[in-house]
């Protein structure tokens, strides 16, 4: 089951976000590390700060390449500024995009993005923060907000930084005195685990992290014919754009070609321009390789012209900024929607299309498309947006061995006569009978793929899924729209349908069971937990379809629980009575969704045999459910369907005991909720 201080964090993360932290102006403190107090602490006791969340040392670096056994890191040793130079800087003259050379770590794909975020002075200071130095009440410690799946947060470090021969491992500074380029890669490692894990990735995942924009992607081989315009554009609004060669084997990867461009490797993209060139006109662009040296020799030197640009170049990413980073207020911006989700093996991971048993189960958002664009550039009424799937924490998994997930997205139409309907999760004959609208160009192991879209104003219904089924990870949906849209989780409304309590007695109960109940009951006419155990389980396996471990003696005391109105902790004729007519009514069930008469349901079959039993419950409940009463290979036998039941029905009925007026809100005191979890 789903421990409970998981439960809790999550809705205490969920009421800080209502709140507002996570936003840049309130970013939430990484791993409760305060800036402002661990500095005056250490001003106060005379140290400088070494940070007991990232020590200095080999975890820091890696696990593999990295590794403490890896001839790469002999020899490394930790150093403070004031160590390798006699008077360190944190900015000098400003940053630039000299400040930021590679070391020996492949995260040229980071370095660009800082690269391109120089550019932009405003930007820059919501990732490094105003106010840092050297000098003044230094103590040893820096802090940096870094945008991470849907919230800013901001990240302290030690400024003991990796070197080998007295120079810095890693990032550096052309001016061998400043250092914030250094602090800030090794804030990302932090966030990241360790060193190693920024080796490798896609600009646009540095783009997004230092300003929670979102990202698109042009294969240049197939651009756009107005690719320049589109280039241009995203510049004048202070988009971030990254360039790179596509690698076609393992021997290309940052192999130099016969114009001193390196394939695989990230550049970024800084300037357009048209400049006058005898008589003629021509269009250059400016590029930034972050190593600092290996530069483009062609014509027009690092401007080259964009023609050489198209045929050299396969792959631009632009990253577009979300308002709150937009200030200007003639740039045009995307109303934006951000969700949180999860794939969880058995009750939320579905898989791709390609699963049709399963591919319900994902999650699913709505979008109500409300208004056609202001410029649709043709006669076609339309509405744009752009639909972003993002999986989180990947990156942190590669120290154990895992790795980015392939993911993408579908999009379908809600038909006309389901329009402006509840949002209730839709089912499989669904998908079975409507196919997808549009959806990611391709599935794809990357951190995040996105594709801007244009459908005619309707609703619309977004499926996020991994390309395999059960395949488990956290994920962030993002969709802009150019005009004003309504976007919902479509999620099951939490209710259960108790049918109200049996009214009978003993004289409406037939003759034959009355015997049988006093032969199973005894002289005292009531059935014990261990007696309706014995019970339960002979009568069970008598059932040679079903598959089953047999009720525990738990499970049975949830049943007495459940059906003992008196206190007596036993159960009487009529309370047997009535619990026999439920179990016999749920054994119906369960045999109608054992789709494949295998004697168990798996847990997606079970999702369909609750809602029959009269219980609707949302994702997040499902991934409970699951994760409690299913086994290793997702199956339900058929005394965990039972106890399932019997535990919602008791939760249900003491929940509506509390809320007497039917708000949806329940008052307890420490002692009713004691009674509750005590007897669950």
């Amino acid at each position: 089951m789903m421990p409970f201080g998981g439960i809790a964090a999550r809705l205490q993360r969920d009421r800080l976000r209502a709140e507002g932290v996570g936003e840049h102006h309130n970013a939430v403190k990484y791993l409760n590390q305060d800036y402002e107090t661990l500095k005056q602490d250490c001003i106060e006791s005379g140290t400088l700060f070494r940070d007991p969340q990232f020590p200095a040392g080999p975890t820091a670096l890696g696990f593999k390449e990295l590794g403490p056994h890896s001839s790469k890191t002999r020899g490394v040793e930790w150093k403070r500024p004031s160590e390798l130079v006699d008077d360190p800087q944190f900015i000098v003259g400003g940053a630039t995009r000299t400040d930021i050379c590679q070391g020996a770590l492949g995260d040229c794909w980071l370095l660009a993005a800082i690269g391109s975020l120089t550019l932009n002075e405003e930007l820059l200071h919501r990732v490094v923060p105003h106010g840092q130095s050297f000098q003044e009440d230094y103590a040893g410690i820096f802090h940096f907000q870094i945008w991470q799946f849907g919230e800013w947060v901001d990240v302290v470090v030690d400024d003991l930084l990796p070197t080998k021969d007295g120079e810095l491992l890693f990032v550096h500074s052309a001016e061998c005195t400043e250092f914030w380029s250094a602090l800030l890669e090794k804030a990302y490692a932090k966030l990241n685990g360790c060193y190693e894990s920024l080796s490798g990735g896609s600009t646009t995942e540095g783009f997004e992290d230092f300003t929670g924009g979102v990202a698109e992607m042009y294969d240049l081989k197939r651009a756009p014919r107005n690719m320049g315009h589109i280039i241009r554009k995203a510049l004048e609004r202070g988009s971030l754009l990254g360039c790179s060669i596509d690698i076609t084997s393992a021997f290309d990867m940052e192999a130099v070609t016969f114009k001193k461009l390196v394939k695989g490797h990230a550049y970024s993209v800084t300037a357009f321009k048209d400049v006058n060139y005898r008589g003629q006109q021509e269009q250059l662009i400016r590029i930034r390789n972050p190593w600092g040296q290996v530069e483009w020799t062609g014509a027009w030197s690092d401007g080259m012209s964009f023609r050489d640009f198209m045929r050299e170049f396969s792959r631009l990413e632009i990253c577009n900024l979300t308002p709150d980073a937009l200030t200007k207020d003639e740039l045009s911006r995307w109303h934006t929607q951000v969700f949180e989700g999860t794939w969880r093996r058995g009750s939320t991971a579905g898989g791709c299309r390609n699963n049709p048993a399963t591919f319900w189960i994902n999650p699913q958002f709505k979008i109500k498309l409300l208004e056609e664009d202001d410029d649709p550039g043709d006669d076609e009424v339309a509405c744009s947006f752009l639909v972003a799937l993002m999986q989180k924490h990947r990156r942190r998994e590669r120290r154990v061995g895992g790795d980015m997930h392939t993911i993408g997205f579908a999009v379908y139409e809600v038909p006309e006569e389901a329009q402006g309907s509840q949002n209730v999760h839709l089912k499989k004959d669904f998908f079975l009978r409507n196919q997808s609208r549009a959806r990611s160009e391709t599935f794809i192991n990357l951190r995040e793929v996105s594709n801007q879209i244009r459908l005619p104003p309707g609703e619309y219904i977004v499926v996020p899924s991994t390309f395999e089924p059960h395949k488990e990870a956290d994920f962030i949906l993002r969709v802009f729209t150019e005009k004003q849209s309504d976007t919902a989780e479509l999620d099951e409304e939490i209710s259960a349908d108790l049918a109200d309590e049996e009214e009978i007695t003993e004289d409406d109960i037939e003759d034959g069971f009355k015997n049988m109940f006093q032969q199973l009951a005894g002289e005292d006419m009531e059935i014990s937990v261990f007696e309706l155990k014995t019970i339960l389980n002979r009568v069970i396996a008598r059932h040679k379809d079903l598959k089953t471990d047999g009720f525990s003696l738990d499970s049975c005391r949830n049943m007495v629980n459940l059906m003992d109105k008196d206190g007596s902790a036993r159960l009487g004729l009529v309370e047997f009575q009535i619990l026999w007519n439920k179990i016999r009514s749920w054994l119906t069930i369960f045999r109608q969704y054992d789709l494949d008469k295998s004697g168990t349901m798996s847990s997606y079959e079970m999702r369909m045999a609750l809602e029959s039993a009269g219980f609707k419950l949302n994702n997040k409940l499902h991934q409970v459910v699951v994760a409690r009463y299913a086994d290793a290979e997702m199956g339900v036998d058929f005394d965990n369907f039972v106890c399932c039941l019997v535990k919602l029905e008791a939760m249900f009925r003491f929940f509506h005991s509390m809320d007497r007026d039917g708000t949806g809100t329940a008052v307890m005191n420490l002692a009713e909720w004691l009674l509750l979890t005590m007897c669950g």
